[in-house]
């Protein structure tokens, strides 16, 4: 029996409030409006975006669904979609691209403006929700809201993929391979033969390792406190490891002695106000280029010296690996279709959905790099 049109009650992780577990609740997810789309989750990433929202360190308007690296199909779809059609596999974006706004014309740039990460927050674009729970409407997150089973985006934050891609495993495009990946091939345009330090060796930061090896890096140095991460780091392109704990000076000096001067290209993927300074002073002062990707708490701010840019370094940064999500996802789903990089070593534990508090304890600990929840 067709549920297009109708509300459908199905299971959902709300977050009610920061620094708790998530609930598995009953939700009613409302039919999706004109140019809306319902999606049936199937698979979605844990990132630690999301556990950024849990500890307070990124805000968005509570209780919510949260949950943005997810793959699924699509079950019905509002008037004037054209984009999709029910069946049709599917990643929602948190990244939107509405193809009209300034930012999506523009050649380089991709975080749209149309819908942009807080606005408006925790709504669709009419301003309402589509998740009600025990009579209470709840928030959506950054425009996906995978950590339910079914979700409601806006057409230009969903795209078509290959209907042979296994949900499973491309659902990290949606959000920590592209992020990373792209920060390195896209971003930083890393050159053959360079040197790159990687700072942290999460999925994001193994992406940007997986990224500087296919833009064809002599060098590519990854730094973490966690030993555990090396073998992984090294098995996807790393050519050595360091831990800043085995040094008694800077690890920016450190990673100047090992590179005469300094990398040519430098990556923060953590999300701290000090990794952030490290990696930009460990690229050379002439000709570096360091990118932030990782995701500061909201507020902290940096205090740099101009020198550290007025002798030539470039200091960067991203959403997304700088890749516009509606032209590129596709064209990345086909690239790891034809092998042309891995996805299966950055999925160490799979859980039954049910299992997210696990999934994100397994996070914290950093006994997993992607935890991907299915459906």
């Amino acid at each position: 029996m067709s549920t297009a049109g109708k509300v459908i009650k199905c299971k959902a992780a709300v977050l009610w409030e920061i620094k708790k577990p998530f609930s598995i609740e009953e939700v009613e997810v409302a039919p999706p409006k004109a140019y809306e789309v319902r999606i049936k989750m199937v698979a979605t990433g844990i990132c630690r975006s999301d556990d950024h929202v849990v500890n307070g360190n990124l805000s968005t308007p509570l209780p919510g669904v949260l949950g943005h690296e997810g793959a699924g199909i699509v079950e019905s779809i509002g008037e004037g979609v054209t984009a999709v059609k029910p069946g049709d596999n599917v990643i929602p974006l948190f990244t939107p691209q509405c193809g009209k706004c300034a930012v999506c014309k523009h050649p380089e740039a991709n975080n749209c403006v149309k819908l942009g990460l807080t606005n408006p927050p925790g709504t669709m674009q009419d301003g309402t929700t589509r998740f009600t729970c025990k009579g209470k409407p709840i928030h959506h997150f950054a425009h996906t809201s995978t950590f339910s089973e079914y979700t409601v985006v806006d057409e230009i934050s969903v795209v078509k993929i290959d209907a042979a891609a296994p949900l499973e495993k491309v659902c990290l495009i949606g959000c920590g391979f592209s992020t990373g990946y792209g920060s390195a091939v896209k971003v930083a345009k890393v050159t053959p033969g360079s040197t790159c330090a990687v700072f942290g060796l999460g999925g994001v930061g193994l992406s940007v390792v997986i990224g500087c090896k296919a833009a064809g890096a002599a060098r590519i140095i990854a730094v973490d406190i966690n030993k555990d991460k090396f073998a992984k780091a090294k098995e996807l392109g790393a050519t050595e490891c360091i831990n800043p704990q085995d040094f008694q000076k800077p690890i920016h000096e450190v990673l100047k002695e090992m590179t005469g001067g300094g990398v040519d290209f430098s990556f923060e993927v953590i999300g701290r106000i000090d990794t952030v300074m490290e990696a930009l002073s460990c690229c050379h002062e002439s000709y570096g280029t360091s990118v932030i990707v990782g995701v500061p708490p909201g507020s902290q701010n940096l205090s740099v010296s101009p020198m550290q840019l007025l002798t030539g370094r470039t200091w960067k940064g991203a959403f997304f690996g700088g890749f516009k999500s509606k032209d590129s996802v596709p064209k990345l789903v086909a690239d790891f279709m034809a092998n042309k990089f891995p996805l299966n070593p950055l999925i160490t534990h799979v859980l039954p959905f049910e299992k997210i508090n696990e999934g994100f304890d397994l996070l914290r600990s950093g006994k997993s790099i992607r935890t991907v929840l299915t459906f």
